[in-house]
């Protein structure tokens, strides 16, 4: 056969072959490996469970994500189910064993950065902490946590005003809170406010709070109120105080090196969810963030709801509280003291 024959033979033979598998991979819609490319997954580890306010916002944006990214991410959320505490999961984001994750109520033990916010009555109101939190005071905190821990800070959110649950009776005035043992995040501050208040602070993880309540370990605690419904609180509580003693603010953090392998875009596209998830979260904090509706979200299901007097608890942590803190914090302080949205 002349060699040019044997030429278009196996040309013939090759294209055929080739025909062959091109037609198994429509058939099985499987690239050969090199042309595969796998999704890059990011796990967000939380606390909470939905219906919890941020857990509802985060379980939508891990969705959003990977429908927007067309299948480069994949966002998977993790409530509750992954790692049972706060500081745990923390430790995993800066280990880079998981990519995302939020401390929830513990950003003051994990960011001592962020802890000059949660003074007792230090932010006045929702609009002054919205503003702080995404503008200057909030970029200047987010680099010092890059810079300190290798976090990028994706949004600051909250879990709103602190308000006393408890079993026995109601808090109205600060004597109410004497000899009444009451759960605290592990952060100094939240010590410092319950103690200078004049109850006694019992630092414990928020896994263990119910079972201390029903063993009568802790007289109760404190929570905002859009936390006292979706965590039930009110299994283990007969009122909710509302005294406004410590405002809330947490922060979703993605691990700097995962963060640095994603291209601009998929970054852009990940800040611009979340914060859309902090929208979320912040409408269904504040919202029920007040007398009338915390009686309409609370009483339903067996609690009592009470106005505190909230001028005289402000007295009390500006004697007792703000000083140590007002030293420590500087120029940071004056900067907050002096906000106006």
């Amino acid at each position: 056969m002349p060699a040019h024959a044997s030429r278009v033979s196996l040309n013939r033979r090759t294209l055929l072959h080739a025909g062959a598998g091109m037609a198994g991979i429509l058939a099985t819609g499987r690239a050969p490996a090199l042309a595969q490319t796998q999704p890059k997954k990011l796990v967000f580890a939380h606390i909470n469970a939905v219906p919890e306010s941020a857990a509802v916002a985060f379980d939508w944006m891990a969705k959003e994500v990977n429908a927007q990214s067309k299948g480069a991410l994949d966002m998977q959320f993790f409530g509750k189910t992954l790692i049972p505490q706060e500081l745990e999961i923390m430790n995993a984001v800066k280990s880079g064993s998981v990519a995302m994750g939020s401390p929830a109520g513990a950003a003051a033990t994990v960011f001592p950065e962020m802890g000059a916010l949660l003074v007792p009555y230090l932010v006045k109101d929702y609009a002054s902490a919205y503003a702080m939190l995404n503008g200057r005071i909030g970029d200047k905190i987010s680099q010092q946590i890059q810079d300190n821990y290798k976090l990028k800070v994706m949004c600051y959110f909250d879990y709103g005003f602190r308000h006393f649950w408890t079993g026995k009776k109601p808090i109205v005035e600060p004597k109410d809170l004497r000899g009444m043992k009451i759960r605290v995040q592990q952060a100094k501050i939240f010590g410092d406010t319950i103690n200078g208040l004049g109850g006694n602070a019992v630092p414990m993880a928020y896994g263990e709070v119910v079972t201390a309540a029903k063993q009568g370990v802790i007289d109760g605690g404190d929570l905002p109120i859009v936390n006292m419904k979706a965590l039930k609180i009110y299994e283990v509580s007969k009122y909710a105080s509302m005294t406004y003693h410590n405002y809330g603010p947490t922060n979703a953090v993605i691990n700097l090196e995962v963060w640095n392998g994603l291209t601009p875009d998929q970054q852009k596209l990940i800040l611009d969810l979340s914060r859309a998830a902090q929208e979320k979260i912040r409408e269904a904090t504040e919202s029920v963030d007040n007398f009338a509706k915390a009686k309409s979200e609370l009483e339903p299901l067996g609690m009592t709801v009470v106005e505190a007097k909230v001028d005289e608890f402000r007295q009390v942590a500006q004697q007792k509280i703000w000083p140590a803190y007002k030293a420590q914090y500087g120029a940071l302080w004056d900067e907050i003291e002096g906000f106006k949205a």
